[in-house]
């Protein structure tokens, strides 16, 4: 049982029974008794339903207090966790089904119909839903189940989550994350950012990424803080709960939007201990704005889908703006070849590799065990570490990653499009904002067909922000396109836009 993340949480549920581990706006709570409890029903659900040890369970519904209770009981049940963005289109989950090979899937009930298609073509045992307030037939399902389960044994090289990531070629990879990797790197930021009981996180951050999944609830209920449970990160919503909290986490967006409510101040504060960001680059204007603003330093860190947190900027001394600070306790950072180079990293928190890819697992490692993160950085004298850049045209918008090379796919059909090129260039809001910039004929379409064309084939946050035509794009010596050239053209649009 030691090996199983969910166990760890158990210990917490045993020591702090009375305690409220689960609070929304609204005002409804859940102790950590009551949270076990939900988590125990949904459990023994999931097991009527045919889930055994090392099944993958599909997700895909909007964040509730319930889409807690199920990632919990599919780790009680020894079961391995997928979630999907419910933004995704029915083409774009049908990859991830089909690949992941659930036999269980959960999605919102409007999406019922679709799945259990989906879920006939690729042999999905059982389909079930849950809406946004937590209702559904895998919600009633549960209510009938007894509120007791035995936890499944796993080994802390098992898989608790199976989650997608991808590279500039556009095929999505499930990155295979072990009880062992999050066990671990919870435990490290617990001591790092000093998580203790008496600390309640205001946690507005989706659930379907490592962010919001994994650093921010295991990380709270292996603390035993408390959660304040928010749908969706909303500006006026959070600054009025901010006084209830004493931890945020958030991307860069949550810190632009507060600092644009004009009422946001040291007072609004007054309750808060640290402010954490990460998923994307913060700006070193915000980071200085805040500052004025709050007498708080934002606290950034740095990981990836496949490692979890790598690095830290440290809770004592100073958070440098630009710096993502030093490697967690147990991790190895590296920068290969002469800076700055690509990152290397090394540990506990790194992956198992990538599900059914063992080619593409085997390029991505070093002959010595580290990991070939692709973003590209320096490390200081004293360990500090700064990125600089991707080896790879990854775009990270609000937080989330997006692929250019699915959106080219898509925008090269069009009539009139010879060629696209989509990148990211500094955003003040998102981090980087989504660019297509297009060569094109006369035949080809205007601004609003092209972007009502791609909504009804893409998530809303892959959408381009900008689209730009020229007649045609830069290339080097080797005729492949510079988008290095393109980013530095266009990297001032969204100051003056």
């Amino acid at each position: 049982m030691t090996g199983s993340l969910y166990a760890k949480f158990e210990e917490t549920f045993r020591r702090l029974p009375e305690k409220i581990a689960l609070r929304t706006p609204a005002a409804r709570t859940w102790t950590f008794a009551e949270l076990a409890a939900e988590a125990c029903r949904y459990a023994n659900a999931l097991e009527a339903l045919g889930i055994e040890p090392g099944d993958r369970v599909t997700v895909q519904i909007d964040k509730s207090p319930a889409n807690l209770f199920l990632y919990l009981a599919v780790l009680g049940a020894g079961g391995v966790y997928q979630p999907l963005n419910p933004a995704y289109t029915e083409s774009e989950t049908e990859y991830f089904v089909s690949d992941a090979s659930p036999k269980i899937a959960v999605c919102a009930p409007a999406r019922q119909r679709a799945m259990r298609d989906l879920g006939d073509r690729h042999q999905v045992q059982a389909v079930m839903n849950l809406d946004a307030e937590g209702m559904g037939s895998l919600a009633d399902l549960a209510a009938r189940m007894d509120a007791r389960h035995q936890t499944v044994p796993r080994a802390a090289d098992d898989l608790a989550g199976l989650v997608y990531t991808s590279g500039t070629t556009g095929r999505a990879k499930g990155a295979m994350i072990t009880h062992d990797n999050l066990i671990s790197n919870a435990e490290a930021l617990v001591k790092l950012w000093r998580l203790q009981e008496g600390d309640t996180l205001l946690h507005a951050l989706p659930v379907f990424h490592v962010h919001g999944l994994f650093v921010a609830i295991n990380t709270a209920l292996m603390a035993g803080a408390g959660i304040l449970w928010f749908p969706k990160f909303d500006a006026a919503s959070a600054m009025a709960h901010l006084p209830q909290a004493t931890v945020l986490m958030g991307v860069p967006t949550f810190y632009t939007r507060l600092l644009e409510q004009k009422s946001f101040a040291k007072e609004t504060c007054r309750n808060m201990r640290v402010f954490i960001s990460g998923s994307a680059p913060l700006l070193a204007a915000t980071h200085r704005e805040f500052s004025t603003r709050t007498g708080h330093a934002i606290l950034e860190r740095y990981g990836m889908t496949e490692t979890g947190m790598i690095t830290s900027n440290p809770y004592d001394g100073a958070r440098e703006a630009g710096s993502v600070g030093h490697a967690l306790p147990g991790v190895s950072v590296r920068i290969r070849g002469e800076q700055p180079g690509v990152v290397e990293v090394k540990g506990p928190n790194v992956f198992k590799g990538y599900w059914r890819l063992p080619e593409k697992t085997a390029e991505d490692f070093t002959e010595d065990g580290y990991f070939i993160t692709g973003d590209v950085g320096t490390l200081a004298d004293d360990g500090r570490l700064a990125i600089v850049g991707r080896a790879k045209d990854l775009v990270i918008s609000g937080g989330f990653n997006v692929y250019p090379k699915e959106i080219e796919v898509l925008l090269d059909e069009m009539e009139g499009v010879v060629e696209s090129a989509v990148i990211g260039v500094p955003h003040p809001d998102f981090g980087e904002g989504v660019v297509a910039v297009l060569a094109v004929t006369d035949a080809c379409a205007d601004e609003t067909v092209i972007l009502g064309f791609l909504k009804h084939r893409l998530a809303g946050f892959k959408l381009p922000k900008r689209i730009f035509k020229v007649g045609e794009l830069p290339r080097n010596a080797m005729g492949k396109v510079q988008k290095a050239a393109l980013r530095e053209r266009y990297r001032e649009i969204f100051k003056t836009s």
